[in-house]
């Protein structure tokens, strides 16, 4: 069996969840004293256009470090004035340089709604994107089981969260429809191969039903490599490198906004 860079991921928070000893009870009590979310899946669905979720992201496991030094209020605050729709930030530390802390400052500077971007492996990681400040979880298709998949669909859903189910393909599709998603990311990247896959992007968000918000994530450049996502019927794409890499984030998100 062919081991992925997912698979290597998915490990260590595997890991780290097994011996995470807190109880579920207590954190989703606490998350009632919370304020309301700022619906991350209604900006999305509501956008004129093509929307954009800009991302905050330090480095990733492929392309070694992007931006390490990225301010994360000054980042999201460019990333608004440029017309995003919403923010996305890695909280990952051991692969991509995130923290929680990166999440509460881009938050804090804008208006917009975050989604938390990191490997959801058990309910207390749902609980703790609410808690953290995080508008949306993201549940990984591929990272999860059956069951597991329904249970923290659910429970984003119990604790105020909406949930970006990512796929990678029309069997992962059909397992997110299963659980009710209704928010679903095609990630262009293949696991294998690591290569951006912008037919297959085109051809599984043709199999999304009319009423699912559809976000095209990974391997999206600039305005070319989006007009054809744009096109396809994707509500939004999800960028990070091509963002964090700009020396004019506000100009760049706004490019991306301007395709289609």
């Amino acid at each position: 069996m062919v081991t992925t860079y997912l698979d290597k991921i998915l490990a260590v928070h595997r890991a780290a969840a097994a011996g995470d000893t807190r109880r579920l009870d207590h954190l989703v009590e606490q998350t009632k004293n919370l304020g309301p979310t700022r619906e991350f899946r209604r900006a999305l669905a509501s956008v004129e256009g093509l929307g954009v979720i800009a991302e905050i992201k330090r480095r990733s496991p492929s392309k070694g470090d992007l931006n390490p030094g990225i301010d994360p209020e000054e980042w999201a605050a460019a990333y608004e004035r440029g017309g995003a729709t919403c923010l996305s930030v890695l909280t990952d530390r051991d692969h991509f340089g995130g923290s929680p802390a990166d999440l509460a400052m881009a938050r804090n500077a804008v208006t917009i709604p975050v989604i938390r971007k990191d490997f959801t492996v058990s309910a207390l990681d749902v609980v703790d994107a609410r808690l953290m400040g995080a508008d949306a979880v993201l549940l990984i298709v591929a990272a999860l089981d059956d069951a597991e998949l329904a249970d923290f669909h659910a429970l984003a859903s119990e604790v105020g969260l909406d949930a970006l189910v990512e796929t990678h393909d029309e069997a992962e599709v059909d397992r997110a429809l299963a659980v009710g998603a209704d928010l679903i990311g095609v990630n262009q990247r293949d696991l294998l191969t690591f290569e951006v896959d912008t037919d297959r992007a085109v051809r599984v968000g043709r199999y999304l039903p009319a009423d699912v918000v559809r976000v095209a994530e990974s391997g999206v450049g600039g305005p070319a490599d989006a007009a054809p996502l744009a096109a396809a019927g994707y509500h939004a794409v999800l960028v990070g490198e091509a963002l964090v890499r700009s020396g004019d984030p506000a100009a760049a998100v706004a490019a991306l906004r301007a395709v289609g």
